[in-house]
């Protein structure tokens, strides 16, 4: 576990339940506390915790990020998750306000947790938007549907276009395919090589 932690990037997050296939809940709880003491992670929400990333320009830790709870939170649960609305578009950098409430449809219930003045809130949703895509195109999927259809544009098509690798494209072209008609068709756009 502790490996683990020291290897995982600033800023990630993690339940201990992502520990407990290979140790007994005990001992990742105690692991957890140590690394907590000595300040390596910190406790987020109950058996939720992240690695916390440094900011030289406030001179302290940076608050967690939501998007890395709620992959956590959504890993330890089981549940398929996709950013919706202004998560969506704030992830993908077309949006630069950062939301006060982070929404997420889910394969789960109905769930909703505040983090330091930042709501996290899980809204259930069919699985087949969920099931059978990677995180790219899960998210392209929300942001333009929070766009809207009438609201998308030239210069949008243009920054999502940088926005992906050749490799990506292709996964995103490939998975998208049964998605609404109109999405499907500016994800082609987007999308061209």
């Amino acid at each position: 576990m502790n490996k683990y932690i020291e290897s995982m990037p600033y800023g990630s997050a993690f339940m201990l339940s992502d520990f407990t296939d290979d140790l007994d809940y005990e001992n990742v709880k105690k692991n957890a506390q140590t690394l907590e003491k000595r300040g390596v992670i910190r406790r987020v929400l109950r058996g939720v915790y992240d690695k916390p990333k440094y900011s030289k320009a406030i001179n302290e830790y940076a608050v967690p990020y939501p998007n890395e709870i709620a992959k956590a939170i959504a890993r330890g649960l089981k549940w398929g998750i996709a950013p919706d609305g202004n998560a969506a578009l704030n992830i993908l950098s077309l949006s630069t306000q950062v939301p006060a409430n982070w929404s997420y449809v889910s394969t789960g219930p109905y769930k909703k947790y505040n983090i330091n003045n930042v709501t996290i809130e899980f809204n259930h949703r069919a699985s087949k938007e969920l099931v059978g895509m990677s995180e790219n195109t899960k998210i392209l999927i929300q942001a333009l549907k929070a766009i809207g259809r009438d609201n998308i544009n030239g210069d949008i098509i243009t920054k999502l276009k940088k926005h992906y690798k050749r490799k990506e494209k292709q996964v995103i072209l490939e998975e998208s395919k049964n998605t609404t008609i109109w999405i499907r068709d500016v994800i082609k756009k987007i999308m061209q090589i």
